[in-house]
């Protein structure tokens, strides 16, 4: 996974497999407030997974709104979401071992300078 902007992409797609996965009946407004992005952004990109197969619109015929649909994680969609789930966790357990490495050489720094930490309740 290369740029920025493909990582967002990607990290959109997994947020909107798992609210799906876990809401069905998720109206695209619902789902453009959880994800916050535009209305028009979570239809592209609704649109977008139907195409690659991995979700599929179904309607609910016990609603009394004839209008309601279902959104339904095909298999491709199951297993999409666990290839993008892993990569996802790999690369924020980079981050989190980057940050956590960044804050013990802080920590090492002040204690060999004598200042007060945050946990000395510095201001």
């Amino acid at each position: 996974m290369g740029s920025k902007a493909e990582k967002a992409r990607e990290d959109a797609r997994l947020r909107a497999l798992r609210l799906i996965e876990a809401r069905p009946r998720i109206t695209q407004r619902e789902l453009a407030s959880e994800l916050g992005i535009s209305l028009g952004a979570a239809h592209y990109m609704l649109r977008a997974l139907m195409e690659r197969g991995l979700i599929k619109l179904r309607r609910f015929s016990a609603s009394q709104n004839k209008q309601g649909y279902v959104y339904v994680l095909t298999p491709s969609g199951i297993t999409e979401k666990a290839v993008i789930a892993a990569r996802f966790l790999v690369r924020k357990r980079a981050e989190y071992e980057a940050l956590r490495a960044e804050i013990d050489e802080l920590a090492a720094e002040l204690d060999a300078s004598g200042a007060p930490s945050s946990e000395q309740g510095c201001n």
